[in-house]
């Protein structure tokens, strides 16, 4: 008789679930939640310069796509849909900074964008304003064995080459300077994290 068809006391039972003392009463073994734990969500790399903090402008955009704030005494034009776009990401990556910025992001951009804290990756003096490639090894350490979107207005070939080599699912987003994080960068983060191949 299967397990499923045991309902009496006397009916066998596996030897490994049998009380030690042999008293009455049995209890069936529990399954733990973490038997099958989901997988990890994949991480979005987010840079600063160019995604959210937007440059490069001929005029200065309206006040309906951004407006300044000083960071460190520094004016900073930050991008008014950004905020929305990124918690709306939120739900399907984990969010990390990966920019110069380092724990400035932290110290002046949730209060603007409407975000938690969230992880920073250090770089040390090896950050390079206008460039990105100096962003590979800690970005590559952080997320080694996961599936990885990195946004940035400065990706080079080097790091394209890089994400070709990457042996776990890898997506590069490249954003204009100018105008950052667009509509069109979230709906396709988000396809890209749904449709399996960020989890295979």
């Amino acid at each position: 008789m299967g397990l499923a068809g045991a309902t009496g006391r006397h009916s066998h039972r596996p030897a490994a679930w049998a009380r030690p003392d042999g008293a009455d009463g049995y209890r069936e073994p529990s399954v733990s939640p973490t038997d099958e734990r989901p997988d990890p969500p994949p991480i979005l790399a987010v840079d600063v310069d160019g995604v959210i903090s937007l440059f490069g402008f001929e005029q200065t955009p309206p006040a309906t796509v951004g407006q300044f704030h000083l960071v460190d005494g520094m004016p900073h034009f930050i991008s008014i849909g950004a905020g929305e776009r990124l918690q709306r990401l939120a739900e399907h990556y984990e969010l990390v900074w990966a920019t110069g910025w380092e724990e400035r992001a932290n110290d002046h951009l949730p209060g603007i964008l409407g975000l938690p804290l969230l992880p920073v990756l250090s770089f040390g003096p090896d950050a390079r304003f206008g460039t990105a490639h100096w962003k590979l090894g800690p970005i590559g350490a952080y997320a080694r064995g996961r599936a990885l979107a990195w946004i940035d207005d400065s990706l080079s070939e080097e790091c394209y080459r890089w994400a070709e080599a990457r042996p776990e699912p890898t997506l590069l987003v490249p954003a204009e300077s100018a105008i950052g994080i667009e509509e069109w960068h979230v709906e396709a983060l988000i396809e890209w994290a749904g449709n399996g191949i960020a989890r295979r």
